[in-house]
């Protein structure tokens, strides 16, 4: 058994999307969800998004998932992550990418990250049309 520390994830979304993705995480995994945790961007200047990032991410391995690349949520993540190597962010934040991350977060991080993003897109298809 690995003595490495358990990634945290924290979720950067805009308005109350990181608490609702969230809470879908708790309904379906329970206590896992636990190693979430939300921030909205409502009411915050860049500057102290940035700050709310920072003061969340502490030590060991931390993935910040945001829910835009380029609005407030994932520039304040790239600018908080830029030079922590234990510090990953991933952008384009789903339900599945979520729920792959709280029964997998013990892997480090070179082996969640390309994880995490397979499962994300892979969230992502269309329905077969009815017959």
């Amino acid at each position: 058994m690995s003595d490495a520390p358990l990634a945290r994830g924290i979720v950067v979304a805009h308005g109350t999307m990181a608490q609702g993705l969230i809470d879908a995480v708790r309904r379906i995994a329970g206590t896992a969800a636990d190693s979430l945790t939300a921030i909205s961007n409502e009411g915050q200047t860049p500057q102290q998004l940035r700050a709310l990032i920072e003061g969340l991410c502490g030590e060991g391995p931390v993935v910040v998932f945001a829910d835009l690349i380029s609005g407030s949520c994932g520039m304040a993540a790239a600018v908080t992550c830029k030079e922590a190597g234990t510090r990953v962010v991933l952008c384009g934040v789903n339900l599945p990418i979520l729920l792959d991350f709280v029964f997998h977060r013990k892997l480090p991080l070179e082996e969640l990250v390309p994880r995490l993003v397979a499962k994300g897109r892979d969230g992502i298809r269309p329905l077969p049309q009815p017959v």
